[in-house]
């Protein structure tokens, strides 16, 4: 590539984010890393002599995002393309949930991402290019008794990137909402937070889907590596969607919510109609 793009993910010590690292560093692009710790910016920038840069940032500490883009801009030259990927699962009944998880799953998935939209942002309309990419799931689109956090917190970051999309159409800046499917990452591993049980009243709706889920991980069908490969070709295309769905049982997952959906949306039509100005009820 002769004139290779930077590219800024957070989030590169694993998963999605390392596999995109690692596919766009063996095709010739700059990448920029955050990480969570010292030895991870080692391992991360050991990964390429010339173009892997790492900063320590917890994309919570919202006070420190400017500094580290400014710095990388410095150092680097311009960031063409912001991945959002830092983010992780909550898995819990919700009313075993507290509150603070919940924060603590908005202020890093959604709250997270959005600051690092906004401290990128202004430099990229004023190139009058860019492109902003958020991972977010098909989570995003369907739900699981267990993830009521973690789907809200992707159904939020859904409607921010498809709104901000049609904001920044006027300076060539492309979002894009990446949903994946199952893959084989520590989403449903290590990385995940899960709440303990206290509700015996659940334990028959919930515990066979966590006992599934665990036993499921790290045997996903779905490949980070070949995630990497279509996320680089999204990068590549001039003119990207707004929404793309990663992996099969995401397509399908999703296909089935929106025919439910749409059926749903017609058995209820006439209660929709009637609260119309001037329209009779039939309630």
């Amino acid at each position: 590539m002769s004139n290779p793009k930077t590219i800024l993910i957070t989030g590169v010590s694993s998963g999605f984010g390392r596999a995109l690292a690692q596919v766009a560093l063996a095709r010739h692009y700059r990448v920029v890393g955050t990480v969570r710790n010292t030895p991870a910016k080692i391992a991360f920038e050991a990964l390429h002599a010339n173009n892997a840069f790492a900063y320590e940032l917890d994309v919570t500490h919202f006070a420190d995002i400017d500094a580290v883009i400014s710095d990388a801009e410095a150092r680097i030259g311009p960031i063409d393309v912001l991945v959002n990927n830092a983010g992780y699962g909550h898995e819990g009944v919700m009313e075993e949930s507290s509150l603070e998880d919940m924060r603590r799953q908005f202020d890093v998935n959604v709250f997270g991402a959005v600051a690092m939209i906004k401290a990128l942002l202004p430099l990229m309309r004023q190139r009058r290019r860019g492109h902003i990419i958020n991972i977010t799931s098909m989570g995003g689109f369907i739900t699981l008794p267990g993830i009521s956090y973690y789907c809200g917190s992707k159904f939020a970051l859904e409607g921010i990137s498809e709104t901000l999309s049609k904001e920044l159409a006027p300076f060539n800046i492309h979002v894009t909402a990446v949903a994946p499917g199952s893959f084989r990452t520590d989403w449903a591993g290590r990385s995940m937070v899960r709440s303990a049980r206290s509700i015996p009243d659940y334990d028959a709706l919930f515990d066979p889907i966590r006992q599934a889920r665990e036993e499921k991980s790290g045997k996903q069908s779905g490949d980070p590596i070949k995630a990497a490969h279509a996320m680089l070709a999204l990068i590549e295309n001039q003119s990207p969607p707004t929404h793309l769905l990663l992996g099969s049982d995401a397509l399908n997952l999703v296909r089935q919510k929106l025919a439910a959906l749409s059926q749903e949306i017609d058995q209820w039509e006439n209660v929709t109609r009637s609260t119309d100005s001037g329209s009779l009820s039939d309630l």
